[in-house]
């Protein structure tokens, strides 16, 4: 079905069946396609043509009327949020400093302490078993310089949350916080030309890279005795089609532990920002993480990963029905589907929201989740600038429904 709209009623997805006028009044030589880029919004609403085709049946319609989308909505209990962010904060400012202490110990040849090492594993442990949320949004901001440690710090909290949440004993908790800590400690002896290079590694270099199971392993035999923790140190980038290393291990040669720190491993390093690779949003790199399930990753330990994080991570950007993209800043209790946002962008209107505004899509009937959206399909530098402002937004002032919260 087609149907004529004027350039102000233009919006992403839908499909251009014909312009107004001829290309060199638009300049668009191709007059059927699907819009889906900012630019080609923006420069069909700049043209100055008087109307357009669209076809419903292959793209979107005009924006609908619906009911007035609500500026923002309550946040359940917004001090306490805000308490355990900065709570975690404090605790990942230190681990990560006790990461730094034991990496740089080991770089002068010095055995790990396990008593040391076990207590800062327990401390991660204690964290998030009280505040599981605060700190896995807390740990997945780090930089280049900080990200060998923090990454340490972020899988370990992975690692508990995921153990138990496929209901792990108490000692394999323990065990999986320590198996995260020290998964990476063979990075102590990797070139940091390498390590930290901006580019693809060549071949020779990446080999090198591959030596870190090996070498961390090699290291923790000193003075590490838990046999689970020193498997998920050597096989952690084993892959269950045998395309892993070191040894190329297969199926049921991979065991639990080592299963569950790739899968943790993998998703911080994707979703993070890193000397050769800009990080992928959350639910982006799950919905990837999602595809290599079978070949690479373990599915039964991969979908109760997703449980743990929820279906949209904190971090993970999104389409509402409404047109405005916003960003996870927390999730809602028991409710994977429906988690809190921010709001700061329409895309009907190709402008910025400001102020910004929070929603709690849990308690926001008529606005919904529409789609994923790939943050590299957009130019946004500030994303995690916006979900720190929204916690502390959220501490400053209790939303009611009429009421608009400036971030």
């Amino acid at each position: 079905m087609l149907k004529h709209i004027v350039p102000s009623e233009l919006r992403l997805g839908m499909y251009i069946h014909a312009l107004d006028g001829s290309w060199l009044s638009h300049g668009f030589w191709k007059s059927s396609f699907k819009l889906e880029k900012t630019t080609d919004l923006q420069r069909l609403q700049a043209s100055g043509i008087g109307g357009l085709w669209i076809d419903l049946a292959r793209g979107l319609d005009v924006k609908p009327a619906a009911a007035p989308v609500p500026s923002s909505v309550p946040v359940d209990a917004p001090t306490l949020w805000q308490e355990q962010i900065e709570q975690a904060r404090q605790q990942c400012k230190q681990a990560q400093s006790a990461v730094m202490q034991m990496f740089h110990e080991a770089r002068m040849g010095h055995a790990i302490e396990p008593e040391q090492a076990q207590a800062l594993a327990e401390q991660i442990q204690k964290s998030v078993e009280r505040h599981p949320a605060a700190l896995l949004s807390v740990a997945r901001l780090k930089n280049a310089d900080t990200y060998t440690y923090m990454h340490s710090v972020a899988v370990s909290a992975l690692m508990v949350a995921l153990a138990r949440q496929l209901g792990l004993s108490a000692h394999q908790i323990k065990r999986a916080a320590l198996a995260g800590l020290l998964h990476d400690m063979g990075k102590v002896y990797t070139n940091p030309d390498i390590l930290n290079k901006p580019g693809a590694l060549l071949d020779e270099e990446f080999a090198h890279m591959q030596l870190h199971p090996v070498q961390g392993h090699a290291l923790l035999q000193q003075s590490i005795s838990d046999a689970e923790v020193l498997d998920a140190c050597l096989h952690h980038h084993e892959r269950l089609d045998g395309k892993g290393y070191p040894h190329g291990l297969r199926g049921a040669e991979v065991h639990l532990m080592a299963r569950m720190t790739a899968i943790c491993d993998v998703y911080d390093a994707i979703t993070s920002n890193r000397p050769y690779k800009s990080g992928w949003s959350p639910a982006i790199a799950l919905q990837r993480m999602a595809q290599w399930c079978g070949t690479h990753l373990d599915k039964h330990i991969f979908s109760a990963f997703v449980k743990t994080l929820g279906v949209y991570p904190v971090g993970s950007l999104l389409r509402l029905q409404s047109g405005r993209l916003a960003l996870v800043f927390a999730l809602s209790e028991n409710k994977l589907l429906m988690p809190q946002v921010v709001c700061f962008y329409d895309t009907y209107e190709a402008r910025r929201i400001d102020p910004p505004v929070l929603l709690d899509l849990s308690a926001t009937p008529n606005e919904h989740i529409l789609l994923r959206e790939d943050p590299e399909n957009w130019n946004f530098s500030d994303l995690d600038d916006l979900w720190q402002d929204a916690i502390t937004a959220t501490s400053a002032s209790a939303c009611t429904p009429d009421s608009s919260v400036a971030v």
